[in-house]
C-alpha cells in the first residue's frame, strides 16, 4: 500500500455528464421537476420553443430529453456494454428488442447487459394529474471485456425492497445510509449482477453506493481491498464536505486513494453521494455514440449489424411505449417471467 501520496487524488468540478474512470464509461445524473401530468402522461405545459426530439436545455427546471410527447429516450441501440439505471425519484417505463418491459422507479435499479446487441426506450411517464411528478435518477454506463462484448443481452431489476442498506450513527448521533447497489460494504452485500457483467468478476472489487448524511455527521469510507482499484466520490448534494480532512467544493468529482480508509465529514445540510469504485479492465476503447467496442473495425460492424438486424428488431407498436396510468412497479422479463412489486 502506497501511503506517500495524499487520500484525495484529484477533484473537478462536475460536468454533463460526469468524468469516469476505467471501469465506467459515462455517468448522468438526471433531475427534472416535472409539473402534473396530462391524459397522455406528458407534462400539463406547453412545449412551444423547446427542440423536440433534442431537448436538454432544462427550460422551466425540466427536460423533454428525446421524447416528444412524454419525456425521456425513445427506442435506441447499444451494444459493448451496460446500462445501471439508479432511480430516485418519479418512475421509468422500459421496453427492448428482446420483448421485456418494465416499470420501475423510487430506489429500483435496472440493470441491462446490452452485449452483442439490443434496442430499448426509457421513457419518464408522469402519472400524476393532481400534483407535480420530480423525476432524478443516475444513468451509469459500465464497460465489457472484450471477451463479453458480444454476449447474448441480459436485463436485471433489483428492486429497493431487496437492495441492501447500511446505517451507521456517528458518536453525536448523527447517521449516514448507504445503499448497496453493487459491491460489499462490512456485512452488507449488493445483489448479483448480471452474469456476464465486469461486476460479476470476483476480482472486479466493482462498487456501487449512494451515501446521504445527515447534517454534520462524520463517516469513514472504508479502503477497498482490491488491487488496482479506483473510485471516485460525487458530491451532488449538500454546501460543505470534507474528505481525509480536506475541504472540497460542492458540486465536485473526487477522485480518492482506494487503497486507504477515508474520513467524510460534511456541513449544515444534508449532503449526498455517489461511489463508483473497479480494478480497471484495462483495454482500448472505441466508442460511438451507443456502441462502446475495442477497436474502430468493430464500431463500424456494429453499425453494419444494427442496419442490417435492428439487434432482433423492434416489437412494440412504438418508439416510446408507456404502460397505463395505474400500472405498479413490474418487470416482464424475455422469457415471460413477470415480477411484480
Amino acid at each position: 500500500m502506497n501511503t506517500t501520496k495524499p487520500t484525495i487524488l484529484s477533484v473537478q468540478p462536475l460536468g454533463f455528464p460526469w468524468q469516469t474512470l476505467d471501469p465506467f464509461l459515462f455517468c448522468v445524473h438526471h433531475h427534472d421537476a416535472y409539473p402534473p401530468g396530462n391524459a397522455h402522461m406528458g407534462p400539463t405545459a406547453s412545449l412551444a420553443g423547446r427542440n423536440l426530439g433534442q431537448d436538454f436545455a432544462g427550460k422551466d427546471g425540466w427536460s423533454m430529453y428525446h421524447g416528444e410527447s412524454v419525456p425521456g429516450f425513445p427506442a435506441h441501440p447499444h451494444r459493448g456494454f451496460e446500462t445501471v439505471t439508479i432511480t430516485r425519484q418519479g418512475l421509468i417505463d422500459h421496453s427492448d428488442s428482446l420483448g421485456a418491459t418494465a416499470r420501475f422507479g423510487g430506489g429500483d435499479v435496472q440493470w441491462l447487459t446490452a452485449g452483442k446487441g439490443v434496442v430499448h426506450c426509457e421513457m419518464f411517464p408522469l402519472v400524476r394529474t393532481d400534483q407535480p411528478n420530480p423525476t432524478e435518477l443516475f444513468q451509469i454506463w459500465l464497460n465489457l471485456p472484450a471477451r463479453s462484448k458480444m454476449v447474448a443481452p441480459h436485463f436485471t431489476m433489483l428492486w429497493r425492497e431487496d437492495i441492501a442498506q447500511v446505517q451507521s450513527v456517528d458518536a453525536n448521533g448523527r447517521r449516514t445510509d448507504v445503499a448497496c447497489v453493487a459491491g460489499s460494504l462490512g456485512g452488507a452485500k449488493g445483489l448479483p449482477p448480471p452474469p456476464d457483467s465486469w461486476a460479476s468478476q470476483r476480482d472486479s472489487d466493482l462498487a456501487i453506493w449512494t451515501l446521504k448524511m445527515q447534517p454534520g455527521a462524520r463517516w469513514t469510507l472504508p479502503a477497498a481491498t482490491g488491487q488496482g482499484t479506483r473510485r471516485m466520490l460525487y458530491f451532488f448534494k449538500g454546501s460543505a464536505l470534507s474528505i481525509a480532512g480536506q475541504a472540497v467544493p460542492p458540486g465536485s468529482a473526487i477522485e480518492v486513494q482506494a487503497g486507504v480508509d477515508a474520513e467524510l465529514v460534511c456541513g449544515d445540510d444534508v449532503t449526498e453521494l455517489l461511489v463508483l469504485q473497479g480494478r480497471p479492465i484495462g483495454e482500448p476503447v472505441a466508442q460511438y455514440g451507443p456502441f462502446v467496442m475495442n477497436t474502430q473495425a468493430e464500431i463500424q460492424q456494429a453499425f453494419l449489424d444494427y442496419r442490417r438486424t435492428e439487434f432482433g428488431g423492434w416489437p412494440w407498436p412504438a418508439s416510446d411505449p408507456v404502460h397505463p396510468r395505474e400500472q405498479g412497479r413490474f418487470a416482464r422479463h424475455a422469457d415471460g417471467r413477470v415480477e411484480t412489486r
